[in-house]
């Protein structure tokens, strides 16, 4: 036993030698320290993580068996699906992976808006993180199309025929994007191409750089307490303790065995979701000639598809369906000046005033209402109800240097609470 120890610390010494690699797991794991607060809210980063690699590995076998072309993707899916071996597994995996990918990003997210996550030191990573959010939104765009079915070709087309709102040049964006005059099978192979290839390649590029900056400056807690204040003889922070093995043995462990059980459950006996994760659409093949009843995107996009449809006037000249886009636009823009917007002289939302609670109470009510809207008809009522809650979203972000400088907040301990 000795001498295998002693032959694989050789080994490790002659791999540092030449790459850090100890180095860097001592950085990042062992000698990071983390706040020994961490809650329920600090699940979801490590799970997004999870599902990342659940997708990278389940994509690659799906590419084995999967025809980008307009004549056969359809029917490479339902070949997948009925004579691969556990190919309906494969498929389920990454179809409720993607799902399964936003719900943990926003949650994600939401711990960052509670906690101030955000607020200096901490920008850069609130940027990296939203680099991110939007790389998601479009690789699952470009993935949305890949089944061929009859609610991915028309949703697309929606969505890409929205660049032809853009004035002068508009027409020949949305030309430029598809490939054709129409959705097509060169549609089709480009976002292969860059569902497969190049978003990935960007996403991972991001979750690094995101880590790297994570680290740099330490992981922020729910009390927003800088636990490097405080630190022993040895330059220890008092109330941290290492990531590794304390939380990802001891608390990310049992969390992500809960959240796979969930997973499953969902992949194995609701893997549709009621039409909400594979619309009903789209075991369909794509038809040209076929409108479904009510083409909506995918859950995780219909918030801002309700704020799209929100737009229904002109103003100042140009027209609904350009206003549209451009409130779409800069519902997702939005979010990254965050950390500029919010004055307040703390951090966590135990401690900020009764403004902040409730400006977060509703921006999150109204981006669920939007979330539902987006997948019915619109009538009227709704439509003012989306419009409501399309200035309650953008208010959220627009009041904030006004509620957060104004509002009376709590004092904050000096070092963390274990609540």
């Amino acid at each position: 036993m000795a001498s295998i120890q002693e032959s694989f610390k050789n080994v490790m010494d002659w791999v540092d030698d030449r790459l850090p690699v100890t180095e860097t797991y001592e950085k990042h794991m062992s000698k990071y320290y983390a706040p020994k607060n961490f809650n329920f809210w600090y699940y979801f980063g490590i799970f997004a993580f999870v599902v990342l690699i659940n997708q990278l590995l389940t994509g690659v076998w799906l590419t084995m068996s999967y025809n980008p072309t307009g004549e056969g993707a359809f029917a490479s899916v339902e070949y997948i699906m009925r004579d691969v071996e556990y190919g309906w597994m494969l498929r389920y995996m990454h179809s409720t992976g993607a799902s399964a990918f936003f719900v943990v990003i926003y949650l994600h997210m939401f711990r960052g808006l509670m906690y101030g996550s955000y607020q200096k030191p901490r920008e850069l990573i609130w940027l990296f993180g939203m680099l991110i959010y939007v790389a998601l939104m479009a690789e699952g765009f470009f993935g949305y199309l890949l089944p061929w079915g009859n609610m991915s070709f028309w949703g697309a087309q929606v969505i890409v025929s929205l660049a032809s709102a853009i004035p002068f040049v508009g027409e020949d964006i949305a030309v430029w994007v598809r490939g054709d005059f129409n959705m097509s099978g060169v549609t089709l192979n480009r976002f292969f191409a860059l569902h497969v290839v190049l978003v990935p390649l960007v996403l991972l590029v991001l979750v690094v750089l995101h880590i790297l900056a994570l680290h740099e400056v330490g992981s922020n807690n729910p009390d927003g307490v800088d636990i490097k204040k405080h630190v022993d003889e040895d330059g220890k922070p008092l109330d941290g303790i290492p990531f590794h093995p304390f939380y990802t043995i001891g608390h990310d462990l049992p969390g992500t065995v809960i959240f796979l059980f969930i997973f499953c459950a969902v992949m194995f006996f609701y893997p549709d979701g009621g039409g909400y994760l594979i619309e009903h659409p789209n075991y369909e093949p794509a038809d040209p000639l076929k409108t479904p009843e009510l083409i909506a995107p995918v859950w995780y996009y219909t918030p801002f598809y309700s704020m799209l449809r929100a737009a229904t006037f002109p103003l100042f000249g140009l027209d609904a369906k350009l206003w549209g886009l451009i409130v779409m636009a800069g519902a997702i823009a939005i979010p990254f000046v965050l950390p500029w917007l919010d004055k307040s002289p703390v951090k966590s939302i135990r401690y900020k005033g009764m403004g902040s609670k409730i400006f977060l109470a509703l921006f999150v009510i109204s981006f669920f209402i939007l979330g539902y809207l987006g997948t019915v008809h619109p009538t009227p009522n709704k439509t003012l109800l989306a419009q409501v809650c399309t200035a309650i979203y953008f208010g959220y972000f627009l009041l904030m240097p006004w509620y957060t400088s104004v509002e009376k907040t709590k004092p904050v301990p000096e070092r963390v609470t274990m609540k």
